[in-house]
């Protein structure tokens, strides 16, 4: 009776868009000793609307204080009543490892998004090269789980290395799509092996050597890349050393911004920074803080200098964890993605890439 109850036709159910959410968790699934898949469904009737490749950030109860952590939908949109993040939990993680311990199926989690640029929707090409390493593979899975849904006669190289065998992430899943895909051609690449992992394929690290062995025509492709950022900095000085034309590459981060420097303030601050001039005020309205704004500091940087929480993940202004209402003043923002021109109308910001011009007020 209870299933009976539950069932909607699709035209019965609005879709979960790019705001704060609940998601319950309905399977945990382990691909590696070391890599988890989630997969949730909305706490209420509803659809996911995303672009393959997108993101969402999720709010973790790990302590007093919760974190929140940005991972990429390795699901399909054209499997859209679920979805999923497939993670993988590195030497010291706090998240991850939270998620590991904790996140069953019944547990509801807060959840932000889907955001994000690195889709093929928003970069389409002729055609495409995928390469990866590691959980980096997690947007590149999920653009090829909806080309095989979609359009399957898309013409894709996929690469995808590890350090080991058994770290290739969906490798059987990929073989399958590819009997099935006409025109996807696969490359796995490790950096080592055992015997009894029985390995026949490329050894050693995505190079200048192995690259057109994989795809002998990677110049005329668009490419995706993900993975550590060492491996990406990598490929991309390797396909600029090539002569790929690089407005056809496309890379995706979630790397905190390093806090700057001293002298790095001081050239942000500009003359309107230097002595004797009158700092900013900011108000934080809903903590009933008045404070003065370092010059070149951003919102949310002088929000903890103060003892406001905002909650951030990739502070790079992509994940848009921070987006915070901007009730008075100005700002200047220099964001990455992370927040629609809509919201931008309604006067929201993102604290983590937002410096005041004189006083402002926010609400937080």
């Amino acid at each position: 009776m209870e299933m009976a109850r539950s069932f909607h036709h699709f035209d019965e159910l609005h879709p979960w868009i790019d705001r704060q959410h609940l998601l319950e968790c309905t399977s945990v699934v382990a691909e590696t000793a070391d890599v988890m898949t989630f997969t949730f469904r909305s706490d209420k009737p509803a659809w996911f609307r995303y672009l393959p490749g997108q993101f969402v950030t999720l709010e973790l109860p790990v302590g007093e204080e919760p974190v929140f952590r940005t991972y990429t939908l390795s699901s399909s949109p054209s499997r859209p009543l679920s979805v999923a993040v497939t993670v993988k939990a590195q030497p010291g993680s706090i998240g991850t490892r939270w998620m590991f311990d904790n996140l069953k199926p019944g547990v509801v989690l807060k959840a932000l998004g889907p955001l994000g640029d690195f889709s093929f929707v928003r970069h389409p090409g002729e055609k495409y090269l995928f390469i990866s390493a590691g959980s980096g593979i997690t947007p590149m899975i999920s653009m090829t789980r909806w080309m095989a849904d979609c359009a399957p006669d898309t013409d894709v190289t996929f690469i995808s290395c590890a350090r080991q065998p058994e770290d290739l992430l969906f490798k059987s899943e990929l073989e399958v799509l590819a009997r099935q895909m006409s025109r996807l051609n696969l490359g796995f690449l490790v950096e080592g092996h055992e015997a009894r992992h029985g390995w026949h394929g490329l050894r050693g690290r995505i190079d200048a050597a192995k690259l057109p062995l994989l795809a002998p025509d990677f110049l005329e492709r668009t490419v995706f890349c993900c993975g550590p950022e060492p491996f990406m900095r990598g490929v991309r000085e390797m396909l600029k050393g090539a002569g790929l034309d690089m407005a056809r590459y496309h890379q995706e981060s979630f790397q905190p911004a390093a806090a700057p420097a001293a002298e790095e303030l001081a050239i942000r601050a500009g003359p309107a920074g230097s002595a004797g001039a009158e700092a900013a005020r900011v108000t934080f309205t809903m903590s009933g803080k008045e404070v003065s704004a370092v010059p070149g500091q951003t919102i949310l940087q002088t929000a903890r200098a103060n003892g406001v929480r905002i909650g951030a993940a990739c502070e790079g202004g992509i994940c848009g964890t921070c987006r915070v209402l901007k009730i008075a003043g100005d700002v200047e923002m220099n964001h990455n993605g992370g927040i629609l021109d809509d919201e931008v109308d309604e006067g929201y910001i993102l604290a983590c890439c937002s410096r005041p011009v004189g006083d402002v007020q926010i609400e937080a």
